[in-house]
């Protein structure tokens, strides 16, 4: 499955499509998942977390930051993540608007650069 979502979100990443809502992100993955029960929407959040968190460690953007909650936007697992990345404490990077969209320009210009995608894709 994390494959499957982290190939996902590099190609819209390289389009510069984002961001892409959850519910959306599992129709076009075909993950099966129901946001409306709790265990299955964890597993999205854990799946999410685990692609950033390798994505980090190989010094490359947080591919999670191109998925977010259609109303509400960015939600606070995302910060949470970064703030266990050591990117800052939560609430402020929260707070702070231009971190999410310098997250997301990040994905962009990373993975539209062929040399990257065609060594990290």
């Amino acid at each position: 499955m994390n494959s499957r979502v982290r190939n996902h979100l590099i190609s819209l990443a390289r389009k510069s499509e984002s961001p892409i809502a959850y519910r959306r992100l599992i129709n076009q993955t075909e993950l099966g998942l129901n946001l409306d029960i709790k265990h299955e929407k964890q597993l999205l959040g854990e799946i999410l977390d685990e692609i950033s968190e390798e994505e980090h460690e190989n010094k490359r953007p947080l591919l999670s930051a191109l998925v977010q909650d259609k109303r509400n936007g960015q939600g606070d697992r995302f910060f949470k993540l970064c703030e266990r990345l050591e990117m800052g404490e939560w609430k402020e990077l929260k707070k702070d608007e231009n971190f999410r969209n310098e997250q997301v320009a990040k994905c962009h210009e990373f993975w539209s650069n062929d040399a990257n995608y065609k060594k990290y894709f």
